[in-house]
């Protein structure tokens, strides 16, 4: 059996906090520096966290090998199940032919890339974050933009840095029922606070990926309906978080947010749409010269759209048939999240496994028994199975064989061969930090400043998304924590579990998982490290502006926090 000590290394907190630290180190260092291929980076900050678990904290050796292999388990299913069936519903539409149509139903809306970053990249991914999560998003809207005339870079960037403002809402809110739960604070009182944090990146996000698409030119020309479309969403964000529902917030917020950018559109157009989608092509070019090289032949596209054809004429019938698989998408998930019988039958089915060997042996800092070494096989309720079953009907519909379907489906698991180890290594490499006690020690460590952990608080969830790629896993790891120092310091608990939830938000854009199913979305499979390069500044950028939006909320702003 095994109990953590918070500080292994001499009884210092700081020593045993520098220590615990080396294979997030080793994340950063080898993506951000060394620019290693992602599922290197991800192994080599496993056996890093594997060697610290068992020589500076006294694991028994086969105890780290258990907790990686559930963690390897984990990557396996649910989070790699759900990006492969993802990228396989969107790659039947582009065997059918459907997504020309697509194509031509989103010109209709509008032709300017900056426009459809906005409604893809920010509104439609807002909807399937606040459905699926876990990687959906990333790795739908990206092959989206791929196939509409994004470069692969470019469609990675965008993405990950609109997947951020609908994080906390994500999947029907389940970081924030998972936070409620730990601590015993209602989630709902959670989630207002939330809503009084994160609608002002929602209010400019749209701004940043209208500057990622066309720079100060596309924000110049362009920031009526950025602003608009960030202000309505946030504005619904607020409102359906502290008077609606927590749970259909970012539905909510999403579809107000995509109706506001439609409606704008009836009596507004911007300028310089044209120049954007020339200096667009004149950047695929240069990108497609500088990856005709053997590795990148090698890595492959994971979609390509079909060749443009001919031009037709939309009649409603195609213009449904376009955005069936998407509508059936959101139907699925909306009834077996939100139609009690349905999610009751679906909850029940999930399998509860006690990991061999570990279940039992393992516990907390406090004493208690680790829960987490109870693997639960959501072989039915998993959003991958809802989006398996998703494909199934739209490769009927589309009339599709069963020859061509397997056919894409196979062709797209190998192709995912690398990102499949890179995500099994990295929440193998959050599961032996987390059970042998790493992670508590790192958080434990920055809880001790006092009144100053206000201003520190969502650096907790900021660590723990980047670790581990979910807001969820995070105030797992991070939120009795967090209720823990907060009441020793004398500041609010509800608030510091919110910043944790609220950190996750700007953390997730880095984490090797979301880096990964970027890459592989788009066709960069090996280009993590150069994905990371771009991302990490804006996550850092937002993460500083939230420490301290928090620490004024815990001081001078503390009317802006809802009471229970």
């Amino acid at each position: 059996m095994y109990t953590p000590e918070l500080a292994p290394l001499a009884g210092s907190l700081l020593w045993s906090s520098l220590v615990a630290l080396l294979p997030l180190v080793t994340i950063f260092v080898t993506l951000g520096v060394l620019r290693w291929k992602a599922h290197w980076a991800g192994l080599a900050a496993l056996v890093v966290s594997m060697l610290v678990a068992a020589l500076a904290y006294g694991m028994p050796v086969g105890l780290v090998g258990l907790s990686a292999t559930e963690g390897l388990a984990f990557g396996l299913f649910p989070i790699m199940w759900i990006v492969l069936n993802a990228i396989w519903l969107y790659e039947l539409t582009v065997r059918s032919g459907r997504f020309e149509d697509l194509r031509r139903v989103i010109d209709r809306i509008s032709d300017d890339p900056r426009v459809q970053a906005i409604i893809i990249a920010f509104c439609f991914g807002g909807l399937l974050e606040a459905l699926a999560g876990f990687g959906a998003p990333v790795a739908i809207t990206g092959v989206m933009l791929m196939a509409i005339g994004f470069t692969a870079m470019r469609a990675a960037t965008v993405v990950l840095i609109a997947n951020t403002a609908p994080v906390a809402f994500g999947a029907i809110a389940i970081p924030i029922i998972t936070a409620g739960n730990l601590t015993g604070i209602p989630y709902e009182h959670i989630g207002a606070i939330i809503g009084h944090q994160t609608p002002f990146f929602a209010a400019v996000v749209p701004l940043f990926l209208v500057f990622l698409v066309d720079g100060k030119r596309g924000v110049k020309q362009l920031w009526p309906l950025a602003l608009v479309v960030g202000v309505v969403f946030g504005i619904s964000q607020f409102v359906s978080s502290n008077f609606i529902s927590v749970e259909l917030t970012d539905i909510i917020a999403s579809l107000a947010g995509l109706a506001a950018a439609v409606i704008m559109l009836q009596f507004w157009k911007p300028v310089g749409g044209q120049d954007a989608l020339e200096n667009m092509g004149r950047e695929r070019e240069r990108e497609s010269a500088e990856t005709t090289d053997s590795s990148a032949a090698d890595a492959g596209a994971v979609a390509v759209a079909t060749p443009p054809r001919p031009d037709v004429r939309l009649t409603p019938g195609r213009v449904f048939m376009a955005l069936f698989p998407y509508l059936l998408v959101i139907v699925i998930f909306s009834a077996s999240k939100l139609v009690p019988p349905l999610s009751s039958f679906l909850a029940a089915t999930d399998v509860k496994i006690p990991w061999p060997g570990l279940d039992g042996n393992v516990f907390t800092a406090e004493g208690e028994l680790a829960g987490s070494t109870v693997y639960s096989f959501q072989w039915l309720s998993s959003p991958g199975t809802l989006l398996l079953i998703t494909g199934i009907i739209v490769a009927i519909v589309y009339r599709m064989s069963l020859r061509d379907a397997a056919s894409v489906y196979l062709t797209q698991l190998v192709k995912l061969r690398y990102s499949i180890l890179t995500v099994a290594a990295v929440l193998a490499l959050a599961y032996v930090m987390n059970l042998s006690g790493q992670t508590i020690t790192i958080g434990t460590w920055i809880a001790g400043t006092g009144a100053a952990f206000a201003f520190l608080s969502p650096i907790l969830g900021w660590l723990g998304t980047a670790v581990t790629g979910s807001d969820t896993s995070a105030n797992a790891l991070f939120a009795t924590l967090q209720q823990t120092a907060g009441e020793e310091a004398g500041l609010n608990p509800a608030l510091l579990v919110a910043a944790n939830t609220s950190g996750g938000v700007v953390g997730k854009m880095i984490s090797p998982q979301n880096l990964t199913i970027a890459a592989t979305a788009v066709g960069l499979l090996g280009q993590e490290s150069a994905i990371f390069r771009k991302v990490i500044w804006w996550s850092l950028g937002m993460l500083a502006a939230l420490c301290l939006l928090v620490g004024l909320q815990s001081t001078v702003l503390s009317w802006m926090i809802p009471t229970l």
